[in-house]
């Protein structure tokens, strides 16, 4: 009787992994932050918090705050990333060789998934404006499951693709991406053009940071069992 081969799964964070982001994540933050006249943190503790959810990411900036304001500044954020997107000089590029990696991965078998702290909706406007609908075979938020460094968006990414851990890679630009992987039992490859300094991902527990894209094709082989 002949035998499927097993699932490889390698499933992305969006932010600083894929996308370029981090201005619009800022100004976005910064506005929301005087919607509620309270004075913005510098940008690198703004980009320290990305990948967490949302109301997380706010609680981590502004813990004295209390939940509720917590609530009341991130809705405030929403609506002014919203905002941002409308306008015509909007831009939040993918990062160079993000879809050359997509293809080569595909062409090798994989299937692709993505884990983010963003919300559907904000994924789903970030997907359809670089044409990547149809490419990922699992979208994971952080409105659907517990955020990272939870191992829930990545385990629910494996059962919806039929993969195991052994057979998945997590890839991401911080520490919570990192750390998703391992709660999961799921090898992470940390990019080193993101938001956390490569360091930080090494210490995390990376088996890997990269510098390019194109170094992580046979990464993923590798580090899901093939050859």
């Amino acid at each position: 009787m002949a035998t499927c081969d097993p699932v490889r799964l390698v499933v992305f964070d969006c932010d600083g992994t894929l996308v370029d982001s981090q201005h619009n994540i800022f100004a976005a933050m910064a506005a929301a932050f005087a919607d509620h006249d309270i004075a913005c943190p510098p940008a690198a503790c703004v980009r320290s918090v990305v990948g967490l959810s949302l109301v997380e990411a706010v609680a981590a900036l502004i813990p004295a705050a209390g939940a509720d304001r917590h609530e009341r500044v991130a809705e405030s954020y929403k609506a002014h990333f919203h905002r941002l997107r409308q306008r015509p000089d909007h831009e939040e590029p993918l990062y160079e060789g993000a879809l050359a990696c997509l293809d080569r991965l595909q062409a090798e078998g994989f299937r692709l998934g993505i884990a983010t702290g963003k919300s559907r909706r904000g994924l789903e406007a970030t997907l359809k404006r670089h044409g990547l609908e149809g490419r990922f075979v699992t979208l994971q938020t952080a409105d659907q499951a517990p955020g990272k460094p939870a191992p829930a968006m990545l385990t629910r990414a494996m059962a919806a693709a039929g993969a195991e851990a052994v057979q998945t890679l997590m890839v991401g630009d911080t520490t919570f991406d990192i750390e998703m992987g391992r709660n999961a039992g799921v090898a992470a490859v940390g990019v080193g053009w993101g938001y956390h300094r490569p360091a930080a991902l090494s210490a995390a527990g990376a088996a890997a940071v990269i510098e390019r894209f194109d170094a992580l094709v046979p990464l993923a082989i590798m580090l899901t069992g093939g050859e």
